[in-house]
């Protein structure tokens, strides 16, 4: 036992400083998606018609990109000739109702730098295409998160915040995921995230919750289980749909199997997109929703400082 302690004290501290500190995100990282208008000829629809879930449109010369659908999964940036869209390093991509996760206008042309067009695309050959653009990582654009978006979530109301500000049970359920989404929630427990320093936990029964966080499309065989798991978290109760498929479906849309996401069965207070969303991402969602966040004012480099605040405040 000795051993182990005194491995435990060689390790140190290795929690990570989120939220008082900017997260540390891999050089691969996809954030939220950007198109630069300026770039984007009128007429041209070759991302929307490469989009697998359709989460482009590009009808009435207006671009619009629906995170609750996309992937992340770069077709549209291969498919661009032009090195019009790209993904930024922002995590911060939960909103509280669908419609705000609809991107169009400064929403989805600001935030972040798009590396130079590049000289391949699906018009271009190049070397790199199919595995990554010479100027960024599979599209990924550089930098750190720009000033606060206006779609990001926001918080419970008062009462809300009274009740789960400061303890907020979760019963998970995979309704037909693929491991992915839940995969990112159950890190969240891991010694680098440490959920349980925000007071919110994952429960074994629904009996102890105070809401459902949901992933996966929501197969046919899962919907009344998830419905009746509902059903069982005593009121009042919140819902948190995590990743693409829990949001629209992902690239089940459409299909007679599933439900087209926790939305199309229960009343959703969360929406975080993904596929799957990064823990930071989730992290950031859930803490927002609990209030238990605020954006300082934007330096002139663009990073965004995140602090945490008193839920009750």
């Amino acid at each position: 036992m000795i051993h182990e302690l005194l491995a435990r004290l060689a390790q140190g501290h290795r929690t990570a400083g989120f939220p008082a500190e900017d997260p540390v995100l891999p050089d691969r990282f996809r954030g939220r998606p950007q198109i630069d208008r300026e770039r984007c000829p009128d007429g041209c629809r070759d991302c929307a018609e490469a989009c697998p879930t359709r989460a482009i449109d590009m009808e009435g010369g207006a671009a619009r990109l629906d995170l609750g659908r996309c992937l992340f999964c770069t077709d549209c940036v291969d498919a661009c000739p032009h090195g019009a869209i790209g993904y930024t390093r922002d995590y911060r991509l939960a909103a509280r109702t669908r419609g705000d996760l609809v991107l169009a206008g400064a929403t989805l042309s600001g935030g972040g730098e798009l590396p130079p067009p590049p000289s391949c695309g699906r018009h271009a050959p190049c070397e790199a295409r199919g595995s990554s653009h010479p100027a960024s990582p599979r599209g990924s654009a550089g930098g750190a998160p720009a000033a606060p978006s206006p779609f990001l979530a926001r918080a419970l109301d008062e009462k809300a915040r009274r009740l789960f500000g400061r303890s907020l049970k979760l019963r998970q359920v995979s309704a037909g995921g693929c491991n992915a989404c839940e995969a990112d929630d159950s890190v969240l427990g891991t010694v680098v995230f440490d959920l349980s320093r925000f007071g919110i936990q994952f429960v074994a029964s629904p009996r102890h919750a105070d809401g459902l966080l949901v992933t996966g499309p929501v197969s046919a065989n899962m919907r009344l289980a998830l419905q009746k798991t509902y059903d069982a978290v005593p009121p009042p109760r919140i819902v948190i749909a995590v990743g693409a498929c829990a949001i629209s479906g992902g690239p089940y849309i459409g299909h007679p199997e599933v439900a087209g996401g926790a939305g199309a069965v229960l009343p959703v207070d969360l929406f975080i997109p993904g596929c799957p969303p990064h823990p930071y991402t989730i992290l950031d969602g859930l803490l927002r929703l609990l209030g238990r966040l605020e954006e300082r004012a934007a330096p002139v480099s663009g990073n965004s400082r995140i602090a945490e605040v008193d839920p009750n405040h």
